[in-house]
């Protein structure tokens, strides 16, 4: 078994680099103007062209206008779209990138319905937003409200830092696994020493668990 691991929020190329070197397999770029982690194109631009082969840029957009994903898409090579807000499946779809769909478990919903509206999307972030929180904000939702052998894949997002990861890996198996503030110094500021404990303890997570299945 191997967990995928994106650290997101990423704001500048050397967070970038060394989220790469820490054995990140994707980072998160943030175009929604209300997150203390937001970027502007250009920015994101040398974000992405600092990256090493095999890292995968996302870009996160909540509810935005149409313009603004082509604009940023015109800008900065994303290779996949997140959707955090009430974007509909032909939304999601209509700017020709594979994308996630983020799930806002705050607000105490059942997953399974937007996965079922979202037949296309690759896979989805249960996260802890809504109620009142937005993504980023390093709170955790309940975990038991996440339904047993979900089918489709999806990360875990919410509060996750390399103390708590280990416990969520071993409940719930998720395909993967978001970071944000679980490995920052300050907000918007990834801390290296962070990244490497938080993938550190993923990869442990992996290795007791192939040893016990």
């Amino acid at each position: 078994m191997r967990y995928r691991v994106k650290i997101c929020g990423v704001t500048s190329p050397e967070q970038a680099r060394a989220a790469a070197a820490a054995g990140a397999d994707a980072i998160g770029l943030v175009f929604h103007a209300a997150s203390r982690r937001a970027v502007e194109p250009a920015q994101a631009a040398a974000i992405a062209a600092a990256l090493p082969p095999f890292v995968t840029t996302v870009g996160l957009f909540v509810d935005p206008d149409p313009s603004r994903v082509e604009t940023v898409l015109q800008t900065v090579g994303l290779d996949c779209l997140q959707f955090h807000g009430h974007e509909t499946a032909p939304f999601c779809a209509r700017f020709g990138r594979p994308y996630l769909k983020a799930i806002a478990m705050g607000e105490g919903q059942d997953p399974r319905p937007v996965m079922e509206q979202h037949p296309d999307a690759q896979g989805f972030l249960l996260d802890s937003h809504g109620g009142g929180r937005s993504g980023g904000s390093g709170h955790r939702f309940d975990w038991q409200r996440v339904p047993d052998a979900l089918e489709r894949p999806w990360l875990l997002a919410g509060g996750l830092d390399s103390d708590s990861v280990r416990a969520a890996l071993e409940h719930l198996r998720p395909y993967g696994v978001d970071v944000s503030s679980g490995v920052e110094s300050a907000p918007g500021i990834k801390d290296a020493r962070r990244m490497r404990a938080f993938v550190q303890a993923v990869r442990q997570c992996e290795v007791e668990t192939d040893e016990q299945d």
